[in-house]
């Protein structure tokens, strides 16, 4: 273990980076396990990563505007094409979804398939590089944040299906440049999971708790175990998630009477 990593000029930026992508993450997470399309997520990640893929072939700078427009464009497109998908066949939703992760994920090998360094830049866009996030990448980051949240919780009886596809792929599009596809996945759907047994007034605090120490704790052990950030955190998140859902409270148990056969 080297205590020397524990960092503040490192860590900081990182971990106010995980605090961005929960802050965003975890009320839609509620949303999108109430909905019943938990694998959105990846396929929106996925397809803004196409996005990203896409404008680096085509010479952009990596943290330019170019890349922000061409992932963001990407991802509403997605969004688009499923809040379609949705009303034309909403028995099959979760189906189209799979479908979508799987031709965004291949057609990123494909575009790929030359890059003598395109290994590493899927490693980069699955598991992220949260370690290596400044401080000025967060700023836009906690702009657009804001917006989505005062949209979320001001207007979310009005947003209908597509308005929730839209800011669902703007908040995805900027997490997933953050911290990559994996903990994109995990920060959504692991705290919605945990806590969907706490009553609804507390399960927004619990979920940004669970998630803020689990980030805290990967990006610490992680830092002294020389391990690849990204993958550490996800299993302290779930780790975590398991623990809190363990003990957190139980489900009432039907009485006697409204049992089959009581």
């Amino acid at each position: 273990m080297n205590l020397d990593a524990l960092s503040l000029s490192i860590l900081g930026p990182a971990f106010l980076a995980g605090i961005l992508v929960l802050a965003t993450h975890v009320p839609l997470g509620n949303q999108v396990l109430a909905r019943g399309i938990v694998f959105i997520d990846l396929a929106i990640a996925q397809i803004a990563g196409l996005g990203v893929i896409t404008a680096d072939l085509l010479g952009f700078e990596p943290q330019g505007w170019g890349v922000q427009t061409a992932a963001g464009t990407a991802a509403v497109l997605g969004a688009l094409l499923l809040t379609w998908a949705e009303k034309r066949w909403p028995d099959v939703q979760e189906a189209t979804i799979g479908v979508l992760f799987v031709l965004a994920a291949s057609g990123g090998v494909l575009l790929l398939a030359n890059n003598p360094h395109g290994g590493e830049h899927l490693k980069d866009l699955l598991v992220g590089q949260i370690l290596w996030v400044s401080t000025s990448q967060l700023w836009p980051v906690a702009a657009l944040s804001a917006v989505i949240l005062t949209l979320w919780f001001g207007f979310r009886e009005r947003l209908g299906r597509l308005g929730f596809y839209l800011l669902f792929a703007l908040a995805v599009t900027a997490s997933v440049q953050l911290v990559g596809v994996y903990l994109v996945f995990a920060s959504l759907i692991v705290p919605a999971l945990a806590c969907r047994r706490y009553p609804s007034h507390r399960r927004l605090i619990a979920g940004y708790a669970l998630g803020a120490v689990a980030y805290a704790v990967g990006l610490a052990l992680s830092a002294m175990a020389d391990l690849p950030s990204g993958g550490v955190i996800v299993w302290a998140i779930a780790l975590l998630g398991t623990a809190v859902y363990a003990f957190g409270p139980k489900l009432p148990q039907p009485s006697p009477a409204s049992r089959p056969g009581g």
